[in-house]
């Protein structure tokens, strides 16, 4: 079984990347599944019509969880980590919101100085005191 988690949002990539970039990573659409990652690529397209013709241009545009629907996600701040490291001269801008199974598992995957890192949130309460949230 094991346990679930819901991840809503995504990073725009900053410059896009070209389309070489995007076929020969371990993250395109075509691999992450082999390899196992919890984030893809996201492909974006251009479409120019001049007078020499239609073309389609084809970019990474964004990091986004590997499902659409809940998944384990045990590795996804490594994932991410990872795709920053291999895409050097490239930023990813914007966060994941996440929510697990339990109540009160949530938290958001947000980068910090070029690093990917776990956000937890903090409850105040109305006499001041903090707790952190599991």
């Amino acid at each position: 079984m094991g346990y679930y988690t819901s991840f809503d949002g995504e990073f725009v990539i900053n410059p896009p990347l070209t389309w070489g970039e995007v076929r020969s990573s371990g993250f395109s659409p075509d691999a992450f599944e082999k390899n196992e990652l919890e984030v893809k690529i996201r492909v974006g397209e251009q479409v120019v019509d001049d007078d020499e013709g239609t073309r389609i241009t084809r970019t990474g545009v964004a990091l986004v969880p590997a499902h659409d629907d809940e998944m384990r996600g045990y590795n996804i701040v490594e994932h991410v980590q990872l795709f920053i490291d291999e895409h050097l001269g490239h930023e990813l801008i914007g966060r994941l919101d996440c929510r697990g199974e339990e109540t009160g598992d949530l938290w958001r995957l947000e980068i910090q100085n070029g690093r990917a890192v776990q956000v937890r949130p903090r409850i105040v309460w109305p006499d001041g005191t903090e707790e952190v949230v599991r």
